[in-house]
């Protein structure tokens, strides 16, 4: 997982409200075990109508996207992760987020940013225009017109964000203690321990 420290991009102005992960990926995306192209299935159903924000140019590449209250809702296929992760989105802000899919983000190295309504609005009104800043480690929300938003983060995924640990990556972090562990197993209890032929 890559380190997440700041991010700094046009956002889509989406806000939609309880858009449910069905919205985010359709079914029938979810045959495949591989994330690689997911992105072209983000939002399918939105993306037909003309005019919509995630085909708009100007929005091309944008590293954010701006939702509405109850983002994620639904079913808990963590293809909606990877969808959105493949479509290049690295944080996604709105009033509040389905528990299940902001684990999954998290665990896919998406960061869920909480703000209230009004935050959401003004943020909203920049995203049309101008580029929208990040920081997890001061976990800030801020715009080049002087707005600046606060946001709380579980500390544990927030050093797991920052450190690009994702569960592997914390597993090996405690591999000192791993091997210790099993070289005390191999002499304690030898017949527990497998052996390579």
């Amino acid at each position: 997982m890559e380190k997440l420290t700041e991010v700094e991009g046009r956002a889509y102005p989406f806000g939609m409200k309880n858009v449910d992960t069905d919205i985010v990926i359709p079914a029938h995306w979810l045959k495949t075990i591989s994330r690689a192209g997911l992105g072209k299935g983000a939002f399918e159903v939105l993306r037909k109508e003309p005019g919509n924000v995630f085909d708009d140019p100007e929005y091309a590449g944008s590293p954010i996207l701006i939702a509405g209250d109850n983002f994620g809702c639904g079913s808990s296929r963590e293809h909606a992760a990877w969808a959105l992760a493949d479509l290049g989105i690295k944080v996604v802000i709105a009033p509040s987020f389905s528990d299940i899919f902001s684990g999954n983000a998290f665990k896919n190295g998406i960061l869920t940013v909480v703000l209230p309504q009004d935050a959401i609005d003004r943020l909203m009104e920049v995203a049309k225009s101008d580029p929208i800043h990040i920081d997890l480690e001061h976990q800030t929300v801020t715009t080049r017109f002087q707005d600046r938003f606060q946001f709380e983060i579980d500390p544990f995924r927030k050093h797991c964000l920052l450190g690009g640990l994702d569960e592997i990556g914390l597993t090996l972090g405690n591999k000192g203690e791993i091997d210790r562990f099993e070289d005390k197993l191999a002499v304690e209890k030898p017949w527990l321990v497998p052996t390579v032929a």
